[in-house]
């Protein structure tokens, strides 16, 4: 479908806007950044001409301060540097805790020798694990594109292989240090992770290879080691969801574009700077049905923003279902398009070094239906820069906030593309692993997507496809 894209903003506007975004900081859930880039946002709605409607919310929040690692050897002190801390673990003094290391075997369970110490634990990626238990391949462009054999990388390590912080602290240990093992000190730096868990009460944080193996010879040697982790903790804390609507020729029915604000980096979350973009193009068209863009808060803190779901969109979902459900007059939402983590450029560990391996890494985009599927792939045509692979939600798992829009009957098309580097601060925001052109033609993308479905019949449209089960279908192209 051609668009007349002088209507859309310029690649340079969609850059300053990321820089902009990036202006405020890693932006947690509830922290002054997302605050302050969620107000951004809904001026910049409200400047284009649209209504925007916010959702309130409080939770007890948790953020880092400080953190540091030293091991006290009969020589003098030796720092240890830190990749990161383990969001909601827990809090130190100042000064910190002090204690003998010692390694924990035992599948991470086997704390009890660990008592009145300070734990280390192996965290191995993992490897070989066969990606058909996570994923279930419908289609790819260009043929070939596959998603990777076997799944691995920081983020589905830690949700994996993580080890169980509340057994430590139940057995008396005094914080735990996770050691990752199979992955590159670029890989690990800075990885926000895993966001997926409630307060756990104990310190923790994660060191490199090489940094523990400096810790494992201190265990070997009985030497102590002083960990600090620091942390603001606020009860009551201020988070906001908004949404807007684009009205439609049809007042019963509608199209679903979702993004969450929370992040930790350019592509964590820009999917906001998107919509913007689908926003100013969309503020004059005619449209068949209204587009309702929504803006959540809450998936980096899902354990007090996810409604009978394990997203974030679920809870706006649930407080609207006026919008959405199609009962008693309410509005009936015949689909849903879900923008996350745009532009991103492949990196992996190769021999050990991380670097650039491709300059798109694989589009995970989930499709509702055939149908969808079909949108989807018309969207692409055209595009100059494009590693896609499309799948069916698979096992109960659909990565990213398109996942609430199915599991309420919402055929959807949903991109979440999963670089190593998707949950990793760093001082550039990871932009030495953005493209902007691919972020550009990801957007067209998903303007066609859009009036595509626009200009298709609910019953066409139909319904999400169940979950499939066992072991889903990877590399067939």
């Amino acid at each position: 479908m051609e668009l007349d894209l002088t209507w859309l903003k310029s690649k340079e506007q969609v850059l300053a806007d990321m820089h902009a975004m990036n202006g405020f900081g890693t932006r947690l859930t509830g922290s002054e950044g997302q605050n302050a880039f969620v107000a951004f946002l809904k001026q910049r709605a409200e400047a284009l001409g649209y209504q925007t409607y916010s959702d309130l919310y409080s939770f007890d929040r948790w953020e880092a301060q400080r953190s540091s690692i030293t091991i006290h050897r009969i020589r003098g002190d030796e720092p240890v540097a830190v990749s990161s801390v383990w969001p909601y673990s827990g809090e130190t003094g100042p000064l910190g805790v002090t204690g003998e290391a010692v390694e924990v075997f035992g599948k991470h369970i086997n704390y009890l020798h660990a008592r009145g110490k300070i734990a280390l634990v192996t965290v191995s990626d993992l490897g070989r694990i066969p990606s058909g238990i996570a994923f279930n391949q419908r289609g790819a462009y260009p043929g070939g594109t596959n998603i990777p054999a076997f799944y691995k990388g920081p983020v589905a390590t830690s949700f994996v292989n993580v080890p169980f912080l509340q057994v430590a602290k139940a057995a008396g240990v005094k914080a735990v240090i996770c050691i990752w093992k199979g992955m590159s000190r670029g890989m690990v730096q800075g990885q926000y992770l895993p966001f997926i868990q409630d307060y756990q009460g104990i310190p923790a944080l994660w060191v490199c290879e090489e940094e523990g193996e400096k810790l494992r010879a201190a265990a070997r040697n009985g030497d102590k080691v002083t960990l600090v982790l620091e942390a603001k903790k606020e009860k009551n804390a201020a988070s906001e969801s908004f949404y807007c609507v684009k009205r439609g020729k049809n007042p019963t029915e509608a199209i679903i574009v979702n993004t969450h604000t929370d992040g930790v980096n350019c592509v964590e979350e820009n999917g906001p700077i998107a919509l913007l973009a689908m926003m100013e193009y969309l503020k004059d068209a005619e449209l068949e049905r209204s587009v309702i863009f929504v803006f959540v808060t809450g998936h980096f803190r899902l354990p007090a923003f996810k409604q009978n779901d394990i997203q974030a969109t679920s809870k706006w979902l649930k407080n609207h279902r006026d919008l959405w459900d199609g009962r008693s007059g309410h509005i009936k939402a015949v689909a849903g398009l879900a923008v996350e983590h745009l532009g991103c450029r492949e990196w992996k560990d190769v021999n050990g070094e991380y670097r650039e391996t491709n300059p798109i890494d694989i589009e995970i985009v989930y499709t509702g239906n055939r149908v969808m599927d079909a949108i989807y792939y018309k969207a692409l045509e055209g595009r100059t820069l494009v590693r896609t692979v499309t799948l069916r939600g698979h096992n109960i798992l659909h990565f990213g906030e398109g996942q609430p829009l199915m599991n309420v009957g919402i055929p959807q098309i949903a991109l979440v593309t999963a670089p190593d580097y998707l949950t990793a601060a760093a001082d550039d925001h990871q932009m030495s692993r953005f493209s902007v052109d691919l972020m550009y033609e990801q957007i067209q993308t998903f303007l066609r997507a859009l009036f595509l479905i626009d200009e298709t019949d609910a019953k066409t449209l139909g319904k999400p496809d169940p979950y499939t089960f066992v072991f889903g279908s990877v590399g067939k192209n």
